[in-house]
């Protein structure tokens, strides 16, 4: 799943919405997950109640409400709205208009809730807490998806939110992004600092290193290392690892790098990645660019929620 580097934070400018590819399947959340992370919410929020919906709303006053979209965005965290609004009363009925993953426009409504009002009320802020974030990362991934242009696959890192990363990693396959690990359990992933370390702690330079290394490792877990010179490259393809991170180079630099690693090992970019660089950088032939931009630094969607009492 995923992980990793430095990359320049996304522009805050509003949102513009690319079309998601449909080709990229979204695996869906865990419900279970999803109920764990909305419940310490709630408790966070109201850990002895709404003592001011208890104050100013009569037992018993029911309500509607619409959810509205008040900028153009790319849809996800559907059913993490409606886990807040169910774990604070069953009685709360919500039905989105569109699936997570679509886009929507400015001034679309996006789904309709009804229910006890105190509840509703109650149950607002943690729901557009989270589906804003949720949209927001999704929107901004499509951008990168779309001015990637096909040529590499778009990848987020382990700067994720602590205690949102399932969320947020849901929020960049909505927005037809992919997920690098999901934690430093998942693969093996060498940096800098684990290298500097491993080659003055070991025999046979890096090469012999790397390979004392993979031979630890199951056959089933992914060897990723990260490089970043060009002079690097040679001893780290020769130890036979799957994955060589090219980090914070130039372009031409990449162009070169994929060259000399010719097809030994899957080819990721990362560093200096933003909206105005990726189109470039995933024209250069490596296969995937990954982004920290699109959960460090995103800016949540503007949606908001219209309650109406009924009497």
């Amino acid at each position: 799943m995923s992980e990793q580097t430095e990359s320049v934070p996304a522009p805050t400018a509003p949102h513009q919405a690319a079309p998601v590819p449909a080709a990229n399947p979204i695996l869906p959340l865990d419900d279970r997950t999803v109920n764990k992370v909305v419940e310490a919410a709630l408790a966070e929020d109201a850990p002895w109640g709404d003592i001011t919906s208890t104050a100013l709303i009569p037992d018993g006053v029911r309500a509607t409400a619409r959810l509205s979209a008040r900028e153009t965005g790319v849809l996800s965290g559907s059913g993490v709205f409606a886990a807040a609004m169910r774990l604070t009363d069953p009685a709360i009925a919500v039905q989105f208009h569109i699936a997570d993953g679509e886009r929507f426009d400015a001034g679309s409504d996006l789904a309709s809730i009804s229910g006890p009002a105190r509840s509703v009320l109650t149950a607002e802020r943690v729901g557009l807490n989270l589906l804003q974030r949720m949209c927001g990362i999704a929107t901004t991934t499509s951008q990168y998806v779309a001015a990637a242009g096909g040529n590499a696959r778009i990848a987020d890192t382990r700067k994720t939110t602590p205690g949102l990363r399932a969320l947020e990693r849901y929020a960049v396959r909505c927005g037809g992004g992919h997920n690098h690990r999901f934690s430093l359990s998942d693969a093996v992933m060498a940096k800098d600092n684990h290298l500097a370390v491993l080659t003055r702690s070991g025999d046979g330079g890096l090469t012999g290193a790397l390979r004392q290394a993979r031979a630890k490792l199951p056959h089933t877990v992914a060897f990723e290392v990260e490089v970043d010179r060009l002079d690097q490259i040679e001893a780290v393809a020769t130890a036979g690892v799957d994955i060589i991170m090219l980090d914070n180079f130039s372009v031409d630099d990449l162009v070169e790098g994929v060259k000399l690693i010719a097809g030994r090992a899957t080819v990721e970019a990362s560093g200096s990645v933003n909206l105005e660089t990726v189109g470039s950088i995933a024209r250069t032939g490596v296969d995937v660019v990954s982004v920290g931009a699109l959960t460090h630094s995103v800016r949540a969607l503007d949606l908001g929620l219209d309650i109406d009492v009924e009497l």
